[in-house]
């Protein structure tokens, strides 16, 4: 009995090992979901405290990082439902400008440095606009690096559905973002 717990603790110590690996994406989801940093912390709290007390549901050597992200998505949908709360498309967020932004291995001067956490600002709001249902299929594939499957997994949708929300989505967002790359029409 005693070597069964020890063993389950070995086996819950080693998914919270790789489940933390997981959280600064999980907190980029959550923040370009619910747009406030407290809100976001307290939704990636919430989805790791469900994962610990759930791990034994997960199937080692499957996509944990797609497991993760579908209990914060499913985590923030019913939060927003539970607490009647609306998110409004022209909210912005206290998230700062660059915060997608992924610096080069090499010591970008000043003025690129200005440059990218300007453009990171311009699509950081660019996809604060978008509604959600285009905004979350554009968060996994093209920014969480989730497959169409895995995406629509997640959001619990056909993938032809993946397929057309974000097809829409990064059209919306390639109109909001035209003027500023200087796109032709």
């Amino acid at each position: 009995m005693v070597r069964g717990a020890k063993a389950q603790s070995e086996e819950k110590e080693k998914f919270s090992q790789e489940a933390v690996t997981y959280l600064d994406h999980l907190y980029r989801m959550a923040l370009h979901l619910a747009k406030e940093k407290d809100d976001a912390q307290d939704i990636v709290q919430e989805t790791y405290s469900r994962a610990l007390g759930a791990y034994r549901q997960f199937t080692p050597g499957t996509n944990m990082k797609a497991w993760l992200t579908k209990i914060l998505y499913n985590l923030f949908f019913d939060y927003f439902h539970q607490k009647k709360r609306w998110v409004l498309v022209e909210d912005k967020g206290d998230e700062g400008p660059g915060y997608w932004e992924r610096a080069s291995g090499e010591n970008p001067g000043p003025e690129s440095q200005i440059l990218l956490k300007e453009r990171s600002g311009k699509i950081a709001e660019a996809l604060r606009k978008l509604p959600a249902e285009f905004r979350a299929p554009i968060l996994l594939v093209d920014m969480g690096d989730f497959s169409y499957v895995e995406a629509a997994e997640i959001l619990s949708c056909p993938v032809g559905t993946i397929r057309s929300r974000l097809s829409r989505g990064r059209r919306l967002l390639h109109e909001q973002l035209k003027g500023y790359l200087g796109a032709p029409e």
